[in-house]
């Protein structure tokens, strides 16, 4: 945990490191000045295993410009300290509801009303309980009792505490009054041997919901739809291998995100992937190409479509009933391969043709030919075209360097990180749809 959160403290540059206390807690510009400048963020920290990615939630969006003041809850502390949290955060922390120093001015109803938002993370089924049953004998139910700003909780529990039929219902509760959730996801626990629903979000899952609830910035693409595809798809060779290519989604999903935070409906079709939906994007899985076609055909007509995913070329005229075993002085099986459905060509030249299409060409070589080639072929009106040539790590990477290759030229945009480029190839669009032609 030490190295943990010198590793942190790195990231932050200089921060002052705080203690709860009678002395106000010095006040530090944040860090970054990005998408949450100036934005104040009240986080109260449940008492689970899932506290300490709370120490990379604060400094997540303190690189964005926020202001986090922390609230720990008895429990809490079990698992960080205030010291950890106060020197992360460089702010006071938080954790006594008849605090002599903060209550003098009704302490508890200033917390709930300075923030623009206020984060519970982790909330645990006994946070949600409270919150649910309006019980407030803490410093951290006080606070969400009393507060007049939204609240996004992120849940964080075993998994037989979340299908709890009492957690249920205090879910439809808090669903009710307004409340907004992020996750859980589902995976390992902490318990050994414990795996189900009732993961904390990631971090920077957390952000996102963060960032999408406090953005009032214009929305350009309300009431657009727009469909996407993101991912790699897997032809079955037999039943435990398959055809693939290294693909991560992450290029396609940050596009998805970024599309919804410009008020866009996103359909996303997505291939096998390891990284999370994106947050408020509606998502559909597949595995192969055939089925990631009929997905997408599935959800046209629509305003807009991007098509991001790597689909695979070819797969095996026959998929094996049975697992391909070797056999001792026979030559390795020949498969039979079969071209796959061009979904991009078949979007491209639909009778429900969406006004705006995109396709991306991942290429290792010849990069504005092959682009120009596919622009024509499969009836797109702009191509994003990338160098996914080994050495600069696109595949699967955070950085990408793409090019905008349309009818009248090409735009040749910056090595960025996949989140910027997204951002740009969002605002893009958006600028797209509000003119007459595109």
């Amino acid at each position: 945990m030490e190295e943990e959160v010198r590793l942190l403290l790195a990231g932050l540059g200089d921060v002052v490191p705080v203690q709860t206390g009678s002395t106000p807690a010095p006040t530090s510009r944040p860090v970054g000045s990005g998408s949450l400048s100036g934005r104040r963020v009240l986080l109260i920290i449940g008492g689970g295993i899932a506290a300490y990615k709370c120490l990379d939630l604060i400094r997540r969006l303190r690189e964005r410009g926020a202001r986090v003041r922390p609230i720990l809850t008895k429990a809490a502390e079990e698992f960080v300290t205030p010291l950890a949290v106060g020197a992360i955060a460089a702010d006071k922390v938080f954790t006594e509801l008849f605090s002599r120093e903060d209550e003098h001015d009704v302490g508890h109803i200033r917390l709930s009303r300075e923030a623009d938002l206020v984060v519970v993370a982790p909330a645990t089924a006994d946070l949600m309980a409270k919150m649910a049953n309006g019980l407030a004998n803490d410093l951290a139910s006080a606070v969400l009792m009393a507060t007049d700003k939204r609240v996004l909780i992120a849940p964080a529990m075993n998994p037989r505490m979340w299908d709890y039929p009492a957690t249920k219902r205090n879910r439809a509760t808090l669903e009710k009054d307004g409340i907004r959730f992020v996750g859980p996801s589902r995976g390992e626990m902490a318990e050994s041997g414990e795996s189900g629903t009732g993961r904390m979000a990631e971090p920077l899952e957390i952000v996102a919901e963060i960032e999408n609830l406090l953005d009032h910035r214009p929305k350009p693409l309300a009431g657009k739809t727009i469909v996407m595809t993101s991912g790699p798809t897997h032809e079955a060779i037999d039943p435990v291998r398959y055809i693939a290519n290294r693909s991560s989604g992450k290029q396609g999903h940050a596009i998805a995100a970024a599309l919804v935070r410009l008020g866009a409906t996103v359909r996303l079709v997505s291939g096998p992937v390891t990284i999370p939906d994106p947050e408020g994007v509606d998502v559909i899985h597949v595995e192969s190409a055939c089925e990631m076609r009929d997905a997408v055909e599935q959800l046209l007509p629509a305003d807009a479509a991007v098509m991001v995913a790597a689909v695979a070329d070819w797969r095996t005229a026959n998929e094996a009933g049975e697992k391909i075993k070797k056999q001792p002085g026979k030559k390795a099986p020949a498969l039979q391969m079969v071209e796959n459905p061009d979904i991009l060509a078949g979007v491209g030249h639909s009778t429900l043709r969406p006004r705006l299409v995109v396709g991306f060409a991942a290429e290792t070589q010849d990069l504005l030919a092959n682009a120009r080639k596919k622009l024509d072929k499969k009836g797109a009106d702009w191509i994003v075209a990338n160098d996914v040539s080994h050495a600069t790590g696109v595949m699967g990477g955070d950085r990408n360097a793409v090019r905008i290759v349309t009818r009248s030229g090409v735009e040749e945009w910056p090595d960025m990180s996949k989140d910027e480029v997204a951002e740009r190839l969002a605002s893009k669009i958006a600028e797209a749809l509000q003119t007459v032609d595109v």
